[in-house]
């Protein structure tokens, strides 16, 4: 069926106003770095400055409410920045951190839904309260299955991955402290293949992660995922066009970096 209009023109109104913010608000950096100044030039150096602030939007921002909006066009409920209360009792603690730590040395197999059994096993009803590890970037409920994600870089490093992956197991703890009967699933979100058009390079996810099972979604993956739908090309679309309505402002705030750089 593809993006209704009206999602499309949230996505474009969104992304044109979170540009145009950061325009009218960014300043150049001043700290003092002569290397890079005459090296890179002034100018240049605040061009690269202002997009590397734009990056962080994306990461902080961007991703999570394109998803929300995508999720919600399909009929699903959705919000950003979740907190996911509940407590762990110190037993499943201890089971947590073991399965992690035999998923990492590679003498467990992994295997989410298994995970996910020996947790819901082994849990016991706890407060609903927060914790280091409650906040979620983005829930979506599609029918009776909670998905609980973090949406994370292109290029997470091993020591990243296995952070991320030890989150994951105690969000499921968090969620089932709270109903032990609840359909969760804990995934990991990379927003586009860095790789492209290879496959994304997974040798760093190899033991942790169920892949076969959908523990990570990357790129096409999660777009067509939370919209239920095979869309991620006009979504591609639409960043290409509140791009296209954006050039000749962001090509003026550039060219004041040039004229004060002069």
């Amino acid at each position: 069926m593809g993006l209704k209009r009206r999602t499309r023109e949230e996505i474009r109104n969104l992304l044109t106003n979170i540009v145009r913010s950061k325009l009218r608000e960014y300043k150049p950096e001043t700290n003092y770095m002569p290397f890079h100044y005459r090296l890179l030039g002034r100018d240049r150096y605040a061009m690269f400055s202002f997009i590397q602030s734009m990056n962080t939007t994306f990461g902080i921002s961007i991703w999570e409410q394109v998803a929300v909006i995508l999720a919600k066009s399909a009929g699903f409920k959705a919000e950003r920045q979740y907190d996911l209360l509940g407590s762990i009792d110190s037993e499943t603690e201890k089971l947590i951190q073991t399965i992690h730590y035999e998923l990492r040395a590679g003498t467990r197999q992994v295997d989410k839904l298994e995970e996910i059994k020996l947790i819901r096993n082994s849990i016991k009803a706890g407060e609903s309260r927060k914790d280091p590890d409650s906040r979620v970037d983005l829930f979506v409920k599609i029918g009776d299955e909670e998905n609980y994600f973090d949406i994370t870089s292109a290029k997470p490093n091993m020591k990243e991955f296995s952070a991320l992956k030890l989150k994951l197991l105690r969000w499921t703890a968090l969620r089932l402290s709270q109903d032990k009967n609840v359909k969760v699933f804990t995934r990991l979100a990379i927003p586009y293949n860095p790789y492209h058009p290879q496959p994304y390079q997974r040798w760093t996810l190899k033991g942790l992660y169920d892949l076969d099972r959908g523990e990570i979604l990357v790129g096409e993956e999660f777009w067509n995922f939370v919209a239920n739908d095979d869309i991620y090309d006009e979504l591609l679309d639409v960043f290409q066009e509140a791009g296209n309505e954006l050039r000749e402002e962001i090509d003026k705030k550039f060219a004041e970096f040039r004229k004060r750089s002069d």
